[in-house]
C-alpha cells in the first residue's frame, strides 16, 4: 500500500496595503488543518483587512501541527479538524471556542458507477478505496472507526492513505480509486455523496484553540471576537460548513 508524499507546512503571510496601525505591530500566527485552507484563508484575509494585523497561517496535517507546537512552543491559535486533535497539545491550550461542525461523508465518482450504497459496501473486493492516515489526520481516524464499526476491519481494499484531506479527495478526482471517506466540504462537483445514516455518528467539531504560548494576547482576543462575527460565519457557510451557535 503506497502513501501520499508528506504535505509540508505552508506558511501564508497575508500582507496589507493599508496604513499600519497599532494592531499591525505584531503578527498573529495560526496553525490550521490543511483541509480548511480555502475557508480559513478567506477568514484570515477578512480579519487582516478589518484590523490591519498581519496573519501568518501554517497549513498542515494535525500530526505535523501538534509536533510543531510541542517543539517550537510558539503560536497564537490552533484551528483543528476535531476537538480530539487538541489533546496532544493540551498543555498549551488556554481556551477553546467551538466554531463549526465537521461532517465526514462517503464519496464516490459522479454517477456512482460502482453502485455503492453505504459503508458496508466498501468490503466488496472489486472496490479500490483511499482513506486518511489515522496517525496524521482526524478523517483517517474516523474512517478506521467507521469501517471497524461496520465489521469490515481488514476486509477493505485500501490502496493508499492520504496524510491530508486534499490528498484523499484528489485520489478520487483523478480516478485512482472508487470511494473515499472525506470531509463533506472537500467533495467536488465531480463527485457524489453516498447517503448513509451510519456516517452521522462520526460528525466532529472544529475548535479554535487559543495557545498559552502566544506573544500577542491582544490579537488573540480580537481574532476570537471576529470568529464569532456574522462575517466569519458567512464564510464558513459559503464553503458548506454548519456554524455552531
Amino acid at each position: 500500500m503506497k502513501r501520499f508524499p508528506l504535505l509540508l507546512s505552508v506558511a501564508a503571510a497575508l500582507l496589507l496595503s493599508l496604513p499600519l496601525s497599532a494592531h499591525a505591530e505584531k503578527a498573529l500566527h495560526v496553525y490550521c488543518g490543511a483541509g480548511m485552507t480555502k475557508p480559513f484563508g478567506e477568514i484570515a484575509e477578512a480579519f487582516a483587512r478589518k484590523t490591519q494585523m498581519k496573519m501568518e497561517v501554517t497549513y498542515a496535517n494535525a500530526g505535523q501541527i501538534q509536533s510543531q507546537i510541542n517543539t517550537a512552543q510558539e503560536g497564537d491559535f490552533f484551528i483543528a479538524g476535531a476537538v480530539e486533535e487538541l489533546k496532544p497539545v493540551e498543555k498549551y491550550v488556554s481556551a477553546r471556542r467551538d466554531l463549526v461542525k465537521h461532517i465526514p461523508v462517503l464519496a464516490v465518482a459522479k454517477g456512482n458507477p460502482k453502485n455503492i450504497r453505504g459503508i458496508r459496501d466498501l468490503g466488496n473486493s472489486d472496490l479500490r478505496v483511499v482513506l486518511g492516515d489515522a496517525k496524521a489526520t482526524p478523517i483517517g481516524k474516523i474512517a478506521d472507526k467507521a469501517i471497524a464499526d461496520a465489521g469490515l476491519s481488514g476486509k477493505v481494499n485500501v490502496i493508499s492513505r492520504g496524510v491530508t484531506a486534499p490528498s484523499i479527495f484528489n485520489a478520487l478526482n483523478v480516478g485512482e480509486c472508487d470511494a473515499i471517506i472525506v470531509w463533506k466540504e472537500n467533495v467536488s462537483p465531480a463527485m457524489d455523496i453516498v447517503a448513509d445514516p451510519a456516517m452521522d455518528a462520526y460528525v466532529k467539531t472544529i475548535p479554535a484553540a487559543s495557545l498559552s504560548v502566544s506573544a500577542n494576547p491582544e490579537g488573540q482576543k480580537l481574532f476570537l471576537n471576529f470568529l464569532n462575527s456574522d462575517e466569519a460565519h458567512s464564510i464558513w457557510k459559503k464553503y458548506g460548513y454548519v456554524v455552531l451557535n
